[in-house]
């Protein structure tokens, strides 16, 4: 047993960062592999414009569940690139909607396949490892449960509560 599971709780926040920058790590080696220039951190932009058509950034930092500030970020960098663009609301001018150029759909049409060979992959791995079957699921309810009640809450009513005990 490595020092991080023998930490359990106390270092699980790192552990779920160490498992994701491994996994978008090696996602990215395969854009690297298969030469096409995109970032795994891009994903749900792509994703969601590619599903919805365009969307303002206000609804991609809701769907994303980022701050406002972060998604500016990233379509401002993306935007860099020529591989979205951003044009005024038909029913609002005051609402930009972001939405892909061309080179960004180009780029949407070389990804689409590697998003399915992640999927196929991913439930391989899976399906050799069934251990690993809940994982999804788990994350799921650990995130619904952290949404309604805070676990900073948690952790400051057990402090209180050792204080008074003592």
């Amino acid at each position: 047993m490595n020092l991080y599971q023998s930490l359990g709780y106390l270092v699980l926040g790192s552990r779920l960062r160490r498992l994701s920058e491994g996994f978008l790590s090696e996602i990215n080696k395969v854009y690297q592999n298969e030469c096409i220039d995109f970032d795994a951190s891009w994903f749900p932009v792509f994703y969601l414009l590619n599903k919805n058509g365009n969307l303002s950034i206000k609804e991609l930092s809701q769907q994303t569940e980022v701050s406002h500030p972060a998604a500016s970020q990233l379509i401002a960098n993306l935007k860099s690139k020529d591989l979205v663009t951003s044009l005024p609301s038909i029913e609002d001018g005051r609402k930009q909607l972001v939405q892909l150029t061309p080179k960004g759909k180009q780029l949407l049409s070389a990804i689409l396949p590697v998003w399915e060979a992640i999927l196929k992959g991913m439930e391989e791995l899976i399906n050799e490892n069934p251990d690993c079957n809940p994982l999804l699921p788990a994350i799921d309810s650990l995130e619904n449960a952290f949404k309604n009640s805070p676990l900073s809450e948690r952790i400051s009513s057990k402090l209180l509560i050792s204080n008074i005990n003592e």
